[in-house]
């Protein structure tokens, strides 16, 4: 269901459809023809033809435009590994957790694409999207801990979940037409194979 606000056009009350949507499209237009650092809050509320206190209605600043809702992956993905079964490995619980990202992301393809280029473009939010992950990476550790996975091999298979993730979400936008979740699972069979080719523990 999409969401609607009332706003005031020349004294007459009107209803505008999926506000949030049209803020988010109006600032990926902005932030790829001008850059982030260019566009204002009332360039962005402008172009989508709403007010810039509508805009606050949805995000606390132009940054939350890109990293709005990564809190609620961050439940979905911790949930989905909690709920997991109880037979599963650590690895296999991980993957349902991204998963269960992958579908809301498969659905979000296009805006996703756009948002890699706009933060690839700015340090600030490199480092804004490296904490996004890192906070990933240690709900993850936490949720294998609560399955009773040892510390240090939840710290590790956390991390390395994550870096699946990132290179199956590469993958993803530069242009394979698969599932995000397909390339997730090919990519954890991927490492599985060359973690077989290991010298044997001494």
């Amino acid at each position: 269901m999409s969401v609607a606000v009332v706003t005031i056009i020349g004294g007459m009350g009107r209803w505008q459809p999926n506000a949030r949507g049209r803020l988010e499209q109006a600032a990926l237009e902005l932030f790829g023809e001008h850059g982030f650092e260019n566009t204002t809050v009332a360039e962005i509320a402008e172009r989508a033809g709403l007010t810039e206190r509508t805009f606050f209605r949805y995000f606390a600043d132009k940054r939350e435009v890109l990293f709005a809702g990564a809190g609620r992956l961050d439940e979905l993905l911790v949930g989905a590994v909690v709920a997991a079964p109880d037979s599963a490995p650590p690895f296999e619980a991980v993957a349902a957790g991204l998963d269960t990202v992958a579908a809301i992301l498969d659905e979000r393809r296009d805006f996703a694409g756009r948002r890699r280029k706009v933060i690839a473009a700015n340090a600030e939010l490199q480092e804004r999207e490296l904490i996004k992950l890192a906070s990933w990476a240690a709900a993850l550790a936490g949720a294998l801990r609560e399955r009773g996975v040892d510390a240090d091999a939840a710290s590790l298979v956390a991390e390395v979940g994550i870096a699946v993730f990132r290179v199956a979400f590469d993958r993803w936008l530069d242009g394979d037409d698969r599932e995000l979740s397909q390339l997730i699972r090919e990519s954890l069979h991927e490492l599985g194979d060359l973690t077989a080719s290991l010298p044997a523990r001494r």
